[in-house]
């Protein structure tokens, strides 16, 4: 894999913890709202914790849709389950929420878990000849217009 490769799944992890923790923060501020009271939830869109929260999730979205052009579901979500861990340690230091001694040992499980099977390849290789198939017949119909 390349250095890019390993940023993109990086931000995916570093992206999504970070969405999450604004959004935390910003509705803790804002308090209950309901889909019932639609203005409340369109007002609390944009207070400032909640939008910046959106956008690190947009960024998100976006690094994890590049991840999943050049690797599998199975390897991209294992790969980036770091965020469990950054998610933890940012609840506890910037949001000042308590993590148990039971919910850390939780939370190493599940990554070392996931990152078992994150060990293989990140393409399996008849997904990849599929792609590389449907793209020379995509290329070669365009070439005869």
């Amino acid at each position: 894999m390349t250095l890019g490769k390993y940023l993109v799944l990086a931000s995916i992890a570093l992206f999504g913890a970070l969405g999450d923790v604004c959004l935390e923060r910003g509705m803790n501020q804002i308090g209950r709202v309901s889909i019932t009271n639609i203005s409340a939830l369109v007002s609390a869109i944009f207070t400032p914790w909640v939008a910046v929260g959106i956008l690190l999730l947009l960024g998100f979205f976006a690094a994890y849709s590049i991840a999943l052009s050049w690797a599998d579901l199975t390897f991209v979500l294992p790969a980036t389950s770091v965020g469990y861990v950054l998610i933890a340690l940012f609840a506890q230091f910037f949001l000042h929420q308590q993590v148990s001694l039971t919910r850390w040992i939780g939370i190493l499980l599940v990554s070392g878990g996931v990152g078992l099977v994150a060990g293989g390849p990140s393409l399996t290789i008849s997904h990849h000849h599929e792609r590389v198939a449907s793209s020379l017949s995509a290329a070669e119909g365009s070439s005869e217009a």
